[in-house]
């Protein structure tokens, strides 16, 4: 058996070629993880639920069937943590939140019926802001989940428990979910990679929404391909699930390999640079020019319609969320905490018309962006506009400006107009905390954007530094 730490930090990509050419097991693979987690998580705090003897028994199975020739693919035998909003049968599904604290599904989600059939080896539960409301995961009642780059660093949220755990070692890949950028905050604050896809291509059936009309489901894992290859396993179309659209599914792995030469990416100054941190500004810049040097061209453009973003947004959630919320809000208000449940309060003081233009300027933001992808291939954007803060600031310094840290998020204008967008380490700061990049793409073409942003990668490695945990 290879040494513990050495297993948990391979990608999921070496994991799978691993299992496949039994290197090591299924069995060694995931108790290497659970050792790790019971090592390093009362420092971390990633999980609120670890199912550690189900994945045992589920790790000894993914042994027996690839030793008897039934390999099902690179996610077979693979420890994977999944979000705790994605409900599983006969095990809680908590959300974060209080007053979901004893509800255990009788069902799996689609997504985890998916990671279930490819073979995937389910960890545990991970923790997340209250019903995925917020940006720190400093949850009231289940505690807070800690950057593992810096312990006293928020991981950002709602998923900060994936991004954690990923950064820490526990797991392979984990699952998220993004509505405002909670798959792209987390990765980009741990230093991981995080996908949002197209609106309409993951299933959110069996998720505990938010706002129906922007919940996205995606993954989180250390790189662009293994990201693609999660991907290949959950996307689809789903029956159960209105939101998901009916179209080809490709191999999200086809474009990764392929140059960049002759792409034409666009970075959009406006709003994403109007305040940001000075390393982060910088790594950014030193990024497009690594662009630049793999033969993209790159030009600057601006999107005129994205000055009331964080406005529009928060009109259109803010009542969809307290629509899900409203009787368990009536009956149990003191069981929310103090953030989330102000949030949902105000959502119910939203007035029609103003939901109704809030629509109408969120589809005047999306066509704006459509327009733009007809004549690029990508867009490229900070993730952030600052590094992690500490655990418990509401608000920091960023460019002379204070900005609220739900505020610091710089991802809500690719939920509004549901176009896929990853997130990929770029950089860190001087104090050792990790920087992010968007890249964005035309609805339905995961495949490019994921080509770009793997070029990315592999010409630097930001992607492959461990924290000093």
């Amino acid at each position: 058996m290879a040494v513990a730490n050495e297993l948990v930090y391979l990608t999921l990509r070496e994991a799978a070629d691993g299992l496949r050419r039994r290197a090591f097991s299924a069995v060694e693979l995931t108790e290497a993880v659970l050792a790790r987690t019971e090592a390093v998580e009362p420092r971390v705090h990633a999980y609120i639920t670890l199912t550690a003897d189900q994945a045992r028994a589920a790790a000894a199975a993914a042994d027996g069937e690839i030793g008897a020739g039934r390999y099902r693919g690179p996610l077979h035998g693979i420890p994977i943590g999944l979000k705790d909003n994605f409900y599983t049968a006969g095990v809680r599904t908590t959300a974060g939140a209080k007053v979901l604290a004893d509800f255990v599904p009788t069902q799996d989600a689609t997504v985890v019926t998916r990671l279930r059939a490819a073979g995937a080896v389910i960890t545990g539960k991970l923790n997340l802001h209250e019903l995925a409301i917020g940006s720190t995961t400093t949850n009231p009642h289940y505690g807070a989940t800690h950057n593992p780059w810096n312990l006293d660093h928020i991981p950002g949220g709602s998923s900060g428990g994936s991004g954690a755990a990923l950064a820490a070692g526990l797991c392979f890949a984990a699952t998220g979910t993004d509505t405002r950028g909670s798959i792209r905050n987390p990765a980009a604050l741990c230093g991981v990679v995080g996908f949002k896809p197209t609106y309409g291509r993951v299933s959110i059936f069996g998720v505990v929404p938010l706002s129906w009309t922007m919940d996205h489901t995606g993954p989180l894992a250390r790189t662009v391909e293994d990201v693609a290859l999660v991907m290949n396993a959950i996307a689809g179309y789903d029956p159960q699930d209105a939101t998901t659209v009916d179209v080809p599914v490709p191999d999200f792995t086809s474009g990764l390999g392929q140059p960049i030469r002759g792409l034409r990416l666009a970075v959009v100054r406006n709003w994403f640079f109007d305040a940001l941190d000075p390393e982060v500004r910088a790594a950014l810049e030193t990024a497009i020019g690594v662009f630049r040097g793999l033969g993209a061209t790159v030009e600057d453009v601006e999107l005129s319609s994205l000055t009331p973003t964080h406005e529009v947004f928060e009109v259109i959630t803010r009542p969809e969320a307290a629509a899900w919320q409203h009787e368990l809000l009536a009956a149990r208000p003191d069981d929310y905490g103090a953030d989330v449940r102000m949030g949902l309060e105000m959502g119910e003081l939203i007035l029609a018309i103003d939901y109704i233009r809030a629509l109408q300027l969120r589809r005047i933001m999306a066509d704006e962006q459509y327009a733009l992808l007809r004549r690029y291939d990508g867009l490229l954007a900070p993730t952030r506009a600052a590094p992690a803060a500490p655990i418990g600031v509401a608000a920091t310094v960023v460019d002379s400006r204070e900005i609220a840290i739900g505020r610091q998020g710089l991802t809500a204008p690719f939920n509004l107009s549901g176009i896929p967008a990853i997130s990929v380490p770029c950089g860190f700061s001087t104090a050792g905390l990790p920087i992010g990049m968007q890249v964005a793409g035309r609805p339905w073409d995961e495949v490019t954007v994921l080509r770009i942003a793997h070029a990315y990668e592999q010409a630097t490695d930001w992607h492959t530094r461990r924290p000093p945990l």
